[in-house]
């Protein structure tokens, strides 16, 4: 994780609306629907063991995080309602999340369209 890195102020997982707010010291706030979070876990189940090796994540339209439990001082490992507990969330990714969110979500929406599935 680069030391330059904003760290997070508050983190508060919202159930009903199934978001996770972060809120970060230099004063960003990004609210991450759990869905969002699930489909780009950076565990190597989705993400592969290198470029090309992704996997394309389908059906989590309704997913929700049953817990979510610190790493170190580092990182945060939610527990998603499908059995998928593997990944690591750095604050830096995180960032890099809330950031380039509307981008990334229009990248998987456009992937997913390309390969006929859906989110439901």
């Amino acid at each position: 994780m680069d030391r330059k890195t904003p760290r997070p102020t508050d983190i508060t997982l919202h159930q009903k609306s199934r978001s996770l707010e972060v809120k970060f010291d230099d004063g960003r706030a990004f609210s991450l629907p759990v869905e969002y979070l699930r489909v780009f876990s950076p565990s190597a189940e989705v993400r592969g063991h290198g470029p090309g090796q992704e996997v394309l994540q389908v059906g989590k339209s309704k997913v929700e995080i049953r817990s979510l439990e610190p790493v170190g001082s580092y990182a945060v490992q939610p527990a998603f309602s499908d059995g998928h507990a593997t990944g690591i969330y750095a604050w830096d990714y995180l960032y890099y999340l809330g950031e380039n969110q509307a981008k990334l979500w229009a990248e998987y929406l456009d992937k997913l369209a390309k390969a006929g599935a859906s989110r439901d």
